[in-house]
């Protein structure tokens, strides 16, 4: 069994697990082409419902229906960034809870720009590695690609610095995941090296943070019960698996077969 030092967040992440299971959040995903696939099935294994909805003109009328929305960064062409800030800003006049998944940003310009100009429409969560949080307060370079450069405590300033001035979560994602509201902190101690072996494996992290943010309560609680759930499952994923290819096959069904009371038991969050 895994130690916790925040026993209350086991709690709390096993409860809305549970939760996503009974209400089947319908998640729309704005995501990267390389990865629509594996994010859709990682969704309907957690227990939610994705819908891959893109376009400008569906885009923001569909977030207004929709339980949560993820906009990743990861492929971003001309009409999906239309589409992308569509989306946010309509999220954000329903009070739909949206996650930015920033990726790579800093390295490259197009989606360095997007980025700014989507953290003006107060994205409920902001999930990134240590480079992309970097880049997105102090203008860092970012990373190399989409791998980061930095280490996730080196971003600890920076993601306190960013869900303040957004009003949102910052979620740094690395060995050990960092959440932060600002004000209060939590590690999540879980996972396997294999997730980033596996085209998907961090941007699937997004819509379930997404697919939990509807979960009724604090949304820095569901967003460490999102990266809980995941990074068990991972965990689970990795014992069974004997490669990344075995490894994301295993992970679906992981995150399918993921049970509350193991959730509890294995979260290692302080």
């Amino acid at each position: 069994m895994a130690p916790s030092t925040v026993p209350e967040h086991t709690a709390f992440a096993a409860h809305a697990l549970a939760r996503v299971r009974e209400t089947t959040p319908l998640v729309q995903c704005l995501t990267n082409a390389v990865v629509t696939g594996f994010t859709a099935n990682a969704l309907l294994a957690l227990g939610a419902s994705p819908a891959m909805v893109d376009i400008p003109g569906e885009a923001g009328p569909f977030a207004g229906i929709a339980s949560g929305v993820l906009v990743n960064l990861g492929t971003p062409h001309a009409e999906q960034r239309t589409a992308m800030t569509e989306a946010a800003r309509a999220a954000a006049a329903a009070g739909t809870p949206w996650v930015l998944d920033p990726v790579a940003v800093g390295a490259l310009p197009v989606r360095t720009e997007l980025a700014r100009r989507l953290l003006g429409l107060r994205p409920t969560v902001i999930r990134g590695n240590a480079s992309e949080i970097i880049a997105l307060t102090d203008g860092g370079g970012g990373g190399r690609g989409v791998d980061s450069a930095h280490e996730v405590e080196a971003a600890r300033r920076a993601a306190g610095e960013l869900a303040r001035a957004t009003g949102g979560v910052v979620a740094v994602s690395g060995p050990v995941d960092v959440v932060t509201d600002g004000t209060r902190h939590a590690r999540i101690a879980n996972g396997d090296a294999l997730l980033t072996r596996v085209t998907g494996g961090g941007c699937a992290l997004g819509a379930v943070m997404a697919a939990f943010a509807a979960v009724d309560g604090d949304r820095f609680a569901t967003t460490v019960a999102a990266v809980a759930a995941y990074t068990v499952a991972a965990e689970r994923a990795a014992r069974e698996s004997s490669g990344p290819g075995s490894f994301a096959m295993a992970f679906l069904d992981a995150l399918a077969a993921l049970e509350p009371s193991e959730l509890t038991a294995r979260a290692a969050i302080s």
